[in-house]
């Protein structure tokens, strides 16, 4: 992985796709769909950083969102962790 794909020089860079992991394996355990917040709660990764990696795997069709400002895991997400 090259970057974030901000635009500036992130420091979250190379942290990307650990984020991305980190994040799936959240909702993976969640039994309900999480907030940013409880995201930020199961992982220690920063707000910013999780919405980010949010958009990014909501693209790729590996999270979903079924209610406002919540996140769930979708079959790809899952397929993705292995």
């Amino acid at each position: 992985m090259s970057g974030c794909g901000c635009g500036s020089s992130c420091t979250t860079a190379g942290k990307s796709g650990d984020a991305a992991k980190q994040i799936l394996q959240a909702l993976a355990k969640a039994d309900k769909p999480y907030g940013s917040k409880d995201i930020a709660d199961a992982t220690g990764l920063d707000k910013k950083l999780i919405s980010s990696e949010i958009a990014s795997l909501k693209k790729k069709g590996m999270v979903d969102n079924p209610a406002r400002c919540k996140y769930g895991i979708t079959p790809a997400g899952k397929d993705s962790l292995g």
